[in-house]
């Protein structure tokens, strides 16, 4: 069966991913906006934070691919192990709606 852990460990890494993508949209909007300010230091700081964000996007481009990666695997675990033990999985299934249909009774 899939290791829970590593499936919150994959959401977290989906949602760390997503805000790393707007984080980056809002810098490149901040460069774009800050196009025609003038002086040797806004410059500086213009292209430090260009090569920053060349960074910053090489290595979501690799936390994307391997949250990808990962979900994959836990995917095809789950298939395997259902496929392998389909009462078991059936009855974990309906455990499981058991429990969240003791949990909603409750409200």
């Amino acid at each position: 069966m899939p290791d829970v852990n590593s499936e919150f460990s994959t959401a977290s890494k989906q949602k760390l991913v997503s805000d790393m993508k707007i984080v980056v949209s809002d810098a490149e909007e901040i460069l774009r906006a800050t196009a025609g300010v003038a002086g040797e230091k806004m410059g500086d700081l213009r292209e430090r934070i260009g090569e920053s964000l060349r960074d910053a996007k090489l290595r979501l481009a690799d936390a994307e691919v391997a949250v990808v990666d990962r979900t994959k695997a836990a995917a095809r675990a789950t298939d395997d192990f259902v496929h392998e033990n389909p009462w078991r999985a059936v009855g974990v299934a309906a455990f499981v709606g058991l429990l969240l249909g003791a949990l909603i009774s409750r409200r």
